[in-house]
């Protein structure tokens, strides 16, 4: 694993890598992010993380916008933010759309069941994403963060409000 920039945190490449295949399947919703070829769309969608397969899934509609731009475009960012404890991950790697009933029934929650009837509904298509690259911003929390920015406000240093690192996952 190789930076891809210097870090600002103490981090280890491979303590990065955790950290964000962690946010990213604690978060679970994330800003799925593609290219149309003028814009770039986002739209949240649940995550299902699989760091031993090193790929994220994504269960969705066959007939979407987002389809058909992975279709022209497969680069994609994801995103996901835990704001309350100023935590954040980005993923960003190369998306296909397949239709690939075991494992579309092997990823079914129940809660997929708000948008679909069953893992058999022929509707259901699987996005799956290889990661290329991750980022992460993990701050110890509102209260430390703000006390440390406070400090340094009063001392005129810089603050050090919590780990960021970029990295090839």
């Amino acid at each position: 694993m190789v930076k891809r920039r210097e870090q600002q945190a103490e981090l280890t490449p491979a303590e990065a890598v955790d950290r964000i295949w962690k946010l990213a399947e604690e978060i679970d919703i994330c800003m799925f992010v593609t290219w149309d070829g003028q814009y770039n769309r986002a739209r949240p969608l649940s995550a299902r993380v699989s760091r031993e397969e090193n790929a994220i899934y994504f269960l969705v509609n066959d007939h979407s916008a987002k389809n058909k731009q992975l279709s022209t475009y497969p680069k994609v960012t994801l995103a996901w933010s835990d704001s309350r404890h100023y935590k954040y991950a980005t993923i960003s790697g190369s998306a296909a759309v397949t239709n690939d009933r075991k494992k579309i029934a092997d990823l079914w929650e129940k809660t997929d069941a708000a948008w679909w009837d069953n893992a058999d509904d022929p509707e259901i298509r699987l996005i799956t994403v290889k990661p290329d690259e991750g980022e992460l911003w993990d701050s110890p929390g509102l209260v430390v963060a703000t006390a440390k920015m406070m400090f340094a406000a009063v001392t005129g240093s810089k603050p050090d409000v919590g780990d960021n690192a970029k990295v090839d996952l």
